[in-house]
C-alpha cells in the first residue's frame, strides 16, 4: 500500500529540477522544459502534448489545444495552509517562484488519512509533488511530461485520469498564471491572469507511482505527481486563449473537491459543471517571462507602453 501521508518528493537545492536525457535524444529533451513552460497541454492520454518527443511526432501547428504552462506562487506555506484549510504542512517549503514550469516540484493541498493511521479520517495537508502526472500503471515516468494538464470534460472517462478523478483530487495554489496571446504578425504577447490579489485555486489531480527499482519498504519508492485541469475559457479570457485552468472559488466547491467521500464519476462531473467562470484579470507583462531562467517579482508587473 502507498504511504498515506508521505507526499514530499525530495527537493533539490532550489526546490526545482528536471532530469536530463542522453545522446541525440537529449538534444530533444533539452528543449522539452522550455517547450513545456510555454503551454499547458490539452491533457488526456489521447490528446496530450508530446513535449519531450522528436519534432516529427509533435502535433501539427494548426491544432490549437494548448494554453500557458507557467504560473506564479509567492505565498508562504503558512499562508497557503490558512487559505486552504490545511491542518498539516509536509516537507520543506520550496519558496516563492514567479516562473513555475512543468516537471518542477510544486505545492498542492489534498486530503488523505495519516500514514501511520490508514483507517483514520483524512487529514488535509499541504505537500510537494512533481508537476506532470504519472499514472500508477505507467511503465516509465517520462509519461508525466505529457500529463501536465487534464481536460475537465473527460477526466472521469480517460484511463490516465479516471482513478485519480474519483479518489485523488487536489488544489494547486497560485497567485496567477501566464498566457501568450498570438498576434496577427506571428508574435506573441505574454499576459498574467490573476484574481486581483486573491488566491487562484486551480483544480488538480494527483497520483502515486511505485518505482520498480526500489524496495517495497523504501519510503522514497513512491513518486507523487499532479496535473492541472483545464476547461473552455470564458469570453473574458477566450480572446487570449481558448483554454484556461479550472479555478475553484472559495467555500463549498473547494471543500467538495477535496472531499474523499465524493467518489462517483457522475458527482465529480456535476461539480465541475457547476463551477462558475472565474473572475480573472489579464495583465500584459514583459517578454522577460519568455525566458524560463528569469524568476523575479518583476515578471508579474504590468507593461507600460509609451
Amino acid at each position: 500500500m502507498p504511504p498515506s501521508l508521505r507526499c514530499c518528493a525530495p527537493l533539490s537545492a532550489n526546490g526545482r529540477g528536471t532530469t536530463p536525457g542522453t545522446g541525440r535524444l537529449r538534444l530533444c529533451r533539452r528543449r522539452a522544459p522550455a517547450l513545456a513552460r510555454r503551454a499547458f497541454a490539452g491533457g488526456d492520454d489521447d490528446d496530450a502534448r508530446r513535449v519531450a518527443q522528436p519534432r516529427a511526432v509533435r502535433r501539427p501547428r494548426g491544432e490549437n489545444v494548448l494554453m500557458c504552462g507557467r504560473y506564479a506562487t509567492s505565498r508562504s506555506d503558512t499562508e497557503l495552509a490558512d487559505a486552504l484549510g490545511a491542518a498539516k504542512i509536509v516537507g520543506e517549503e520550496p519558496g516563492p517562484s514567479w516562473n513555475v514550469a512543468p516537471t518542477q516540484l510544486v505545492r498542492v493541498a489534498l486530503a488523505r488519512a495519516p500514514r501511520e493511521e490508514p483507517e483514520a479520517d483524512p487529514v488535509r495537508q499541504l505537500c510537494t509533488v512533481k508537476w506532470g502526472l504519472v499514472p500508477s500503471w505507467a511503465k516509465d515516468v517520462k509519461i508525466g511530461t505529457r500529463m501536465i494538464n487534464a481536460r475537465a470534460e473527460t477526466i472521469t472517462s480517460k484511463n490516465a485520469f479516471k482513478a485519480a478523478a474519483r479518489k485523488r483530487r487536489c488544489i494547486v495554489p497560485a497567485d496567477g498564471y501566464y498566457e501568450w496571446q498570438k498576434n496577427d504578425d506571428g508574435t506573441k504577447t505574454p499576459f498574467f491572469l490573476h484574481a486581483d490579489g486573491d488566491l487562484v485555486a486551480m483544480a488538480g489531480l494527483y497520483e502515486l507511482w511505485p518505482d520498480p527499482a526500489k524496495r517495497e519498504d523504501d519510503p522514497d519508492r513512491w513518486l507523487w505527481t499532479c496535473t492541472i485541469l483545464t476547461t473552455t475559457a470564458t469570453d473574458a479570457l477566450g480572446h487570449i486563449h481558448d483554454r484556461s485552468p479550472v479555478v475553484l472559488p472559495p467555500g463549498e466547491m473547494r471543500e467538495a473537491w477535496l472531499d474523499p467521500e465524493m467518489s462517483k464519476p457522475e458527482d465529480v462531473d456535476a461539480l465541475l459543471a457547476s463551477i462558475p467562470d472565474p473572475a480573472l484579470v489579464p495583465r500584459e507583462v514583459s517578454i522577460a517571462v519568455n525566458n524560463p531562467r528569469n524568476n523575479s517579482p518583476d515578471l508579474i508587473e504590468p507593461v507600460h507602453h509609451s
